[in-house]
């Protein structure tokens, strides 16, 4: 199973760095991704019924991890996809609240079901003491009173709390990508430009070499002490260079997988900067 797996998770990694969630390709690309996940996902069904696990650890790794992190992502892909195809055709003040709504359905329906539950608190402390409760087959406590789709899962494919595993994950991924959607429209970020006036500073180089560069500023907590979000450092530096830089998440996603340099940006501003420090003593 772990070396099928192993194969599951380079298949979806190589996939997402091929993928940009911008406005022009969302909709083919998450429904693309949909049903690579879903093929994926019923393999991961078949292996299970065919050859079962070895034993009772292997059964709560795969239903603590390597199931909720496919189903969570197909969950969420599937989500881009539903949303992308109801937003409003053209940028604007109906696109930017489209997306704020869902953004602010998405806050609530966490806050509600999600972040206060006792096992959401159990799952994140990355407890494990009770995992043969949660991640094992068959081990249910009718009197909590169980959600409906648990009596719609299947029982040899299924615990119930793998399936809130995958929400958590799904969750975690759309609201990074709503804020970067929330973002997208610079329309509300133009008074930023206020100080310069009618000049007009634009980024020449490369989107990827800017998303480099910010980054490599969240990283260093220079900029706020480290307090600013991503997202915000995002939204200032593309109304700074009036640039459009699309699903920055996905793009430094594919950086981290570069061969050779992952920071090519910034080893050529480094080597720049010294060259031009020479001049200066010439």
């Amino acid at each position: 199973m772990k070396t099928f797996y192993k194969t599951v998770q380079e298949t979806i990694k190589n996939a997402e760095q091929k993928i940009s969630l911008d406005s022009e390709n969302a909709i083919d690309e998450s429904r693309r991704m949909t049903i690579l996940l879903k093929e994926l996902l019923n393999e991961l069904r078949a292996r299970v019924l065919t050859g079962g696990f070895q034993d009772g650890e292997e059964e709560k790794e795969f239903f603590r991890k390597i199931k909720p992190e496919v189903q969570g992502k197909l969950l969420y892909y599937n989500k881009v996809f539903r949303i992308e195809i109801g937003r409003p055709v053209n940028f604007g003040t109906i696109y930017q609240t489209y997306f704020l709504t869902q953004l602010q359905r998405l806050e609530e329906n966490y806050n509600e079901h999600i972040s206060g539950s006792e096992f959401y608190r159990y799952y994140r402390s990355g407890s494990r003491e009770r995992d043969n409760c949660y991640f094992t087959r068959g081990r249910m406590d009718f009197d909590t009173g169980l959600q409906s789709h648990f009596f719609e899962s299947d029982p040899l494919f299924s615990t119930y709390y793998d399936y809130k595993v995958s929400r958590i994950i799904e969750s975690d991924l759309l609201y990074e990508y709503l804020l970067m959607r929330t973002s997208n429209d610079l329309e509300n970020s133009r008074l930023l430009l206020s100080d310069f006036g009618n000049e007009s500073v634009n980024w020449t180089d490369s989107k990827n070499a800017l998303i480099e560069l910010i980054y490599a500023l969240y990283a260093t907590e220079c900029i706020g002490n480290g307090n600013v979000g991503i997202k915000k450092v995002t939204l200032a530096f593309q109304s700074l260079f009036n640039i459009h830089l699309g699903d920055v998440h996905h793009a430094f996603h594919r950086m981290k997988y570069r061969s050779g340099s992952r920071s090519i940006f910034l080893e050529r501003m480094k080597s720049s900067l010294e060259q031009y420090m020479d001049k200066e003593f010439m």
